[in-house]
């Protein structure tokens, strides 16, 4: 057998439902860090860090310190991905955990603008640019972990352990703040907001004590450890350029539509012009949150019965038909539509989302896998939900109504159903994979012939 074949990596349910479990632990924690900083960036950030603008600049400037964030998923991307593909999966993500939660932490004692000044916001950026560096390392080592640990036939469904951690995180975030808005104004605005923020320093330990117990992935063992390979970064850049591509457009909806559907739109709710109370729309979020966490893996299973791409292409366009209703009773007031359409909005999301792990996984071959699935879906967060909220905001302001914000909403769909499209996909069970041509998966040389 020549040296380049890699040998074939054993899949056991066992082991890729442990992996799986540690993957929707890590990923709940995460994204729930990430949404309680969404969450006050929509709704209390704007008061008590930019008191001085008005609430449209104040909202505008709130979005901006939330933005950041997105823009250093990149480079946690590359980072995270470098430890990821030369070390392993496993220690990378538990970086990417203590850094999310000690950041998170932090924004929680941090002084607000009354005290300090312009200090509070400058200290706001710093903290989330290190969220922004942990959340662009951990997704996609998530979802590796999950992903190259299990079955082909049930990969999807495992994929899915990773995906539930958004909502469950959401759900975690939203309630918090949702139980804090019912206590009035004077809590949610001068001592509540911290305490979502101070909650994740228990919330770490539960996460490093799961990872410490999970094993690494097989494909990684088999694949590329111990292997003689390139720098991760300069071989996705010249390989996989395309995939990455791709990916960037698949994350159009799943990174910016959904942060239109949620953080955009708990804005827009709670606005002057709107006037919707707070706990509406927060209860609404989070009832909307525990039934994207109930239909995730249901839909993922879906995902192995159907193809995961089928289910995207349902998502996809069902978030768009379900965005324009969801608008007109949000601006009527409707209190029993909204909390329908805000649920039934992130159920077609949830099409768009449950399967995402397992495509963009087999997007690319294992080796500079987690560079290349980082990159990929860092730079379209970035783009995509880094910028949709001020976009949203801005063509709001600069037309007077929420039809503008539709069509960008189109468009992202549209962005996103042309990636999922033509988004290869191999396997991790065969040294050759059919993608565009059968070629020999050339990933890992061993460095010692014969090894």
């Amino acid at each position: 057998m020549s040296s380049s074949t890699a040998s074939a990596p054993v899949f056991t349910h066992r082991r890729a439902l442990r992996s799986g479990f540690a993957a929707m632990v890590g990923t709940t924690i995460e994204w729930y860090d990430f949404y309680v900083y969404a969450t006050a960036a929509a709704i209390v950030f704007p008061v008590v860090f930019f008191p001085e603008l008005d609430r449209g600049m104040a909202t505008l400037a709130s979005f901006g310190t939330y933005a950041v964030a997105f823009f250093a998923r990149p480079l946690g991307g590359i980072i995270f991905g470098h430890i990821g593909d030369k070390i392993g999966r496993k220690p990378a993500l538990t970086i990417t955990l203590l850094l999310m939660g000690v950041a998170t932490t932090l924004v929680g004692v941090l002084p607000d603008y009354n005290t300090i000044g312009i200090m509070g916001p400058i200290l706001l950026i710093v903290l989330r640019i290190a969220q922004g560096l942990a959340v662009g390392g951990e997704w996609g080592g998530a979802s590796l972990m999950s992903v190259e640990s299990a079955p082909a036939k049930f990969k999807n469904f495992y994929g899915g352990f990773t995906q539930i951690g958004n909502p469950l995180g959401a759900l975690m975030s939203s309630g918090a703040f949702w139980i804090l808005a019912l206590m009035g104004d004077d809590v949610l605005y001068t001592w509540g907001w911290r305490l979502p923020f101070l909650f994740s320093i228990v919330l770490i330990f539960v996460g490093l004590w799961v990872r410490y117990r999970v094993e690494e992935t097989p494909v990684f063992e088999e694949k590329v450890g111990g292997k003689q390979q390139s720098t991760p970064l300069f071989f996705a850049v010249k390989n996989n350029w395309w995939p990455i591509l791709l990916g960037f457009c698949i994350v159009a909806i799943s990174s910016g539509g959904y942060v239109v559907a949620t953080t955009f739109v708990q804005s827009y709710a709670t606005s002057p012009e709107v006037g919707l109370s707070p706990d509406i729309i927060l209860g609404a979020m989070t009832i909307a949150a525990l039934v994207e966490a109930l239909v995730t893996l249901p839909l993922a299973l879906l995902g192995d019965k159907i193809g995961g791409k089928w289910v995207m292409y349902i998502g996809i366009i069902g978030s768009f038909a379900a965005v324009v209703p969801l608008v007109i009773f949000i601006e009527g007031h409707n209190v029993a539509m909204i909390y329908l359409f805000v649920s039934v909005v992130r159920l077609a999301l949830s099409g768009a989302w449950a399967p995402l792990s397992t495509i963009m996984t087999q997007m690319f071959r294992p080796q500079a896998r987690y560079t290349s699935m980082s990159l990929s879906y860092g730079v379209g967060a970035a783009v995509w939900g880094g910028l949709s909220p001020a976009i949203a905001t801005a063509l709001l302001a600069a037309t007077g109504n929420f039809w503008s914000v539709i069509a960008f909403y189109g468009l992202l769909s549209a962005v996103a159903l042309f990636g999922v499209f033509f988004a290869p996909q191999h396997s991790d069970a065969a040294p050759v994979t059919g993608s565009f041509r059968p070629r020999l998966d050339t990933t890992a040389v061993p460095t010692t012939e014969g090894k």
